[in-house]
C-alpha cells in the first residue's frame, strides 16, 4: 500500500506542477481504492452498496476542488481517506440515514417493567453528599435553572469560581452515580 501511496503522491505533485496527463492517471489510480473504501463503509453503516459510486464521484470532485490544499510534504493516503470519510458522512446525512434495530434484538437488555424509581428523591440524596456551598450551586444551576451570573451573585462568588464549583460537584455526583464513590 505504501508504494501505491508514493505513486499517487508523485502523480499529484506532477499534476500540481501542471501535468494534466499525470492528474488523469492519478484520478484513475485512486478510484478503485475509493470504491473499496466507500463500499466497506456503507456496508458497516448498513447503507445500500449502490450508493458507493455517488460517494466515489463526490470524493473525486472534492479532491479536484481541494487538490491545492494537500501538503506535498505529507502522505497523500490520509488526505484522500479524510475526504472520502467526509463525503460518506455527508451522503449519510443527506439521505437521512438512520440505523434501525429490531426490538427483538434488544428486548432482553431492556430494564424490567415495574414502578419507576423516585429520581427526585435519589437526586436529593446524592446532593446531600456534597459540601454545603457546592450542593447549593449544583441545585441552583442544575435543578432550578439559574444562570452562572445569578448563582454567583446569590452566593457572593465570581462567575469563574461558580463554574469550577459546579464542574467539581457534577464530577463528584457522576462518580457516585457510577458507583465509584466520591
Amino acid at each position: 500500500m505504501r508504494a501505491t501511496e508514493d505513486e499517487w503522491a508523485g502523480l499529484m505533485r506532477s499534476a500540481l506542477g501542471g501535468d494534466s496527463a499525470a492528474y488523469r492517471h492519478f484520478l484513475r489510480a485512486v478510484t478503485p481504492n475509493l470504491r473499496a473504501i466507500a463500499a466497506r463503509n456503507l456496508a458497516r453503516y448498513g447503507a445500500a452498496a449502490t450508493e458507493a459510486e455517488d460517494v466515489v464521484q463526490e470524493t473525486l470532485l472534492a479532491i479536484h476542488a481541494k487538490r491545492y490544499t494537500w501538503d506535498v510534504g505529507r502522505p497523500i493516503g490520509p488526505w484522500i481517506a479524510a475526504i472520502a470519510r467526509h463525503k460518506l458522512i455527508d451522503m449519510l446525512r443527506r439521505r437521512g440515514f438512520h440505523q434501525t434495530v429490531p426490538i427483538e434484538v434488544i428486548a432482553e437488555t431492556m430494564p424490567c417493567s415495574g414502578p419507576a424509581p423516585d429520581m427526585g428523591h435519589d437526586a436529593e440524596r446524592m446532593l446531600d453528599c456534597l459540601g454545603e456551598r457546592q450542593r447549593a450551586i449544583v441545585r441552583s444551576m442544575s435543578i432550578e435553572g439559574a444562570s452562572v451570573r445569578e448563582t454567583a451573585a446569590r452566593h457572593g462568588m465570581s462567575e469563574g469560581a461558580v463554574r469550577v464549583s459546579l464542574h467539581r460537584g457534577l464530577k463528584t455526583l457522576a462518580a457516585m452515580f457510577k458507583g465509584s464513590g466520591p
